[in-house]
């Protein structure tokens, strides 16, 4: 049995979201761009337009214009952070993030410290959640941008991005929420929530890669980060990809609050299995405020990297933050943040499910990792004498 576990970092397409997107390979091949020279082009600017409407409805916006189509999430998390900051100077030059971002949000900010900026990095707790008290002391009058996910792409651990937004508000701060890997599992509502920028990523609901779309609320002030022509409301230039857009239209129509409630059940089944089954087990992250796909596991006495390996041996695709996954010999930077040791850390799984899972999948799961996990505690040193 092949059993798909790794959702958070891409899903499968949709066939429908295939089908939608071939016209705009094979017939409607135009750039928009070409609108005032062709109806060929103009054809294909509609139906962008159509995706930007489509999108901006379904997360709470006012103006199709405000949803800008990137190369994927990364882009989109790097235009909002850096374009921000580029732009807000003149407020101050001190901006606020977490410490368990994702590393195009952190890596974003560390090359604005490079050119002089401020940056606070927030701790969270043992669950991974930000303290509303340490935000509001990080707040400065020179704060330009605060920068907080909604969900936690290694932990599946939720943010309360509407208090964060809230906050912001009151402060007069500008606030970016990277929901990459909660949206559309989580619902979301820029205006009344009063968020300023959302980042999203359809290949992480079903839809293809290669696109990004970014929310920039009306009168944000945000600059370019790349040169080039006058795409996208000249915030980000170079040819739009059609079919991707309209894929990730299709993606985002079709996504059913009724799949995500069988994923959660999925979730659920996974984690009893596994806890009820095996010794040793951690949960990381908040049980009570988690993304219905994601549980993240720390089994005791042994690598993370072994399990991996030795499940993939089983046809089982999962994920771990040991040091070989994370390419630079650390162990993983958002459980280090969360007060896991090493041991914690180098030891833990990342499960994430998606709509084509079956029950049947979620039980070889558990058999499977029972198994492994026995196996390589027998090996362990650490783990002998538990097993015994």
């Amino acid at each position: 049995m092949r059993v798909y576990l790794d959702n958070a970092a891409s899903t499968k397409m949709d066939k429908r979201v295939i089908d939608a997107m071939i016209p705009f390979f094979l017939e409607k091949y135009a750039v928009p761009s070409s609108q005032f020279t062709h109806t060929y082009g103009l054809e294909v600017k509609d139906a962008v337009d159509e995706a930007r409407a489509s999108f901006v409805e379904r997360i709470g916006g006012k103006h199709p214009e405000e949803i800008i189509f990137t190369s994927g999430g990364t882009e989109a998390n790097n235009l909002a952070v850096k374009g921000v900051a580029y732009a807000n100077m003149d407020k101050g030059k001190h901006l606020i993030t977490t410490q368990v971002e994702h590393n195009s949000v952190l890596n974003s900010f560390r090359r604005l410290e490079e050119e002089g900026f401020e940056v606070s990095y927030l701790p969270v707790n043992e669950n991974g959640i930000v303290d509303m008290d340490v935000l509001t002391r990080c707040i400065k009058k020179e704060t330009a941008l605060i920068s907080v996910q909604y969900g936690n792409h290694e932990t599946g651990t939720v943010q309360d991005i509407r208090e964060i937004a809230k906050l912001s508000k009151e402060k007069g701060i500008l606030f970016h929420t990277d929901a990459a890997i909660a949206w559309p599992y989580l619902p979301i509502d820029a205006y009344n929530w009063g968020i300023d920028l959302i980042t999203l990523s359809p290949h992480k609901f079903y839809g293809p890669k290669g696109i990004g779309i970014l929310f920039v609320k009306k009168g944000t002030k945000i600059k370019k980060v790349l040169d080039g022509g006058f795409n996208e409301f000249n915030l980000r230039p170079g040819t739009e990809n059609t079919p991707a857009i309209i894929g990730a239209k299709k993606a985002a129509e079709i996504f059913s609050k009724e799949d995500v409630d069988r994923i959660l059940l999925l979730k659920k089944r996974l984690i009893r299995g596994i806890e009820t089954t095996i010794k040793h087990v951690e949960y990381n992250g908040s049980k009570e405020h988690s993304l219905p796909h994601i549980a993240n596991l720390t089994f005791k006495y042994i690598e993370g990297e072994a399990i991996s390996l030795r499940l993939d041996f089983e046809g089982i695709a999962v994920i771990t933050g040991s040091a070989c996954y994370s390419k630079n010999l650390q162990a993983s930077y958002i459980l280090l943040a969360m007060g896991k040791n090493h041991e914690q850390a180098h030891g833990s799984i990342r499960f994430s499910l998606s709509k084509y899972n079956t029950e049947e999948e979620i039980d070889y799961t558990i058999q499977k990792t029972g198994e492994v996990v026995s196996d390589l505690r027998k090996l362990s040193p650490l783990g002998r004498e538990d097993e015994e």
